[in-house]
């Protein structure tokens, strides 16, 4: 029977060789801003106009998205998390509600980030929501994974792009999240392939003419293997972790892009590639 494992709509790992952790998906679904975030609003509003720096992370409830909001809170940006539950760690929180409906979870984050940023932009979206699931065109579970992977991969980035055009600064940063498997075939996972290459396509997209990105803004998307991660380690304890990138050195990445260092050129597909416990980010050719 196929597997599928997702954490929150925060970021997907890889298990190599096909391997599939045994967990409950959620269901995907729209955004809502909730009861305490109305009450905190004026309280907010005054937090967002202070902060010097400003990031939203899409998936900050997940493995790799609280590592996000947890490091760029140590430096002291202003970070608002978008999940189906909080982030304390945040300063601010967009929630997400069940939905079957691509136009209803779309419009109402939109409208829902739109309220809560005001005028203000911010310096980076930083999109870590995804899910894995397995199946080749032969399983029974073929369409519904495959749904579930469009869902959980290809709707977040393509509003959080919407986001990138909106609210992002000028010279900002959006990073979406692909996968390294997704460069060739993925025959035993085929619904996970194809949404993250529509992600390197989209990555791609948001680098050319008339994408509607702001001036000077950039779009890379990072292509992990195996993500360093408390559930990855528990369903394979054999594994070498040596191989395995850290969720530090990925918070730390994209720190050091979103203030301008070794920032790739818009468009970059990035693999992370570990081996002896070291990182590197490679760009594809």
């Amino acid at each position: 029977m196929t597997s599928v494992c997702e954490s929150s709509i925060g970021s997907a790992d890889l298990l190599p060789g096909g391997g599939t952790p045994p967990c409950s998906p959620p269901l995907p679904g729209y955004m809502s801003r909730s009861p305490a975030t109305v009450r905190t609003q004026h309280a907010a509003d005054q937090n967002i106009n202070m902060a010097a720096q400003r990031v939203i992370v899409y998936g900050g409830r997940g493995a790799l998205g609280s590592k996000c909001v947890q490091h760029f809170k140590t430096k002291g940006w202003w970070v608002a998390c978008i999940d189906m539950a909080p982030n304390e760690e945040a300063n601010e929180n967009v929630i997400v509600k069940m939905s079957e409906s691509f136009t209803e979870q779309a419009g109402q984050v939109t409208a829902d980030v739109a309220s809560l940023l005001g005028e203000q932009k911010v310096d980076a979206i930083l999109c870590v929501a995804g899910g894995w699931a397995g199946g080749s065109c032969g399983s029974k579970d073929l369409y519904k994974n495959t749904d579930l992977m469009w869902k959980q991969s290809v709707w977040t980035s393509t509003i959080s792009s919407r986001l990138a055009t909106l609210h992002l600064k000028e010279g900002g940063l959006l990073t979406l999240a692909g996968a390294k498997a997704a460069l060739s075939g993925t025959g035993g996972m085929v619904g996970y392939g194809m949404a993250k290459a529509a992600v390197h396509q989209l990555t791609q997209s948001l680098a050319a003419k008339n994408s509607g990105m702001p001036s000077g803004a950039v779009a890379v998307a990072i292509l992990p293997v195996t993500l360093d991660t408390p559930m990855n380690r528990k369903f394979m304890p054999d594994a070498d972790f040596s191989s395995w990138t850290t969720l530090d050195y990925i918070a730390e990445l994209f720190f050091s892009w979103a203030t301008g260092m070794s920032r790739p050129a818009s468009g970059s597909l990035m693999q992370l590639l570990t081996s002896g416990g070291e990182t590197q980010a490679v760009p594809t050719q």
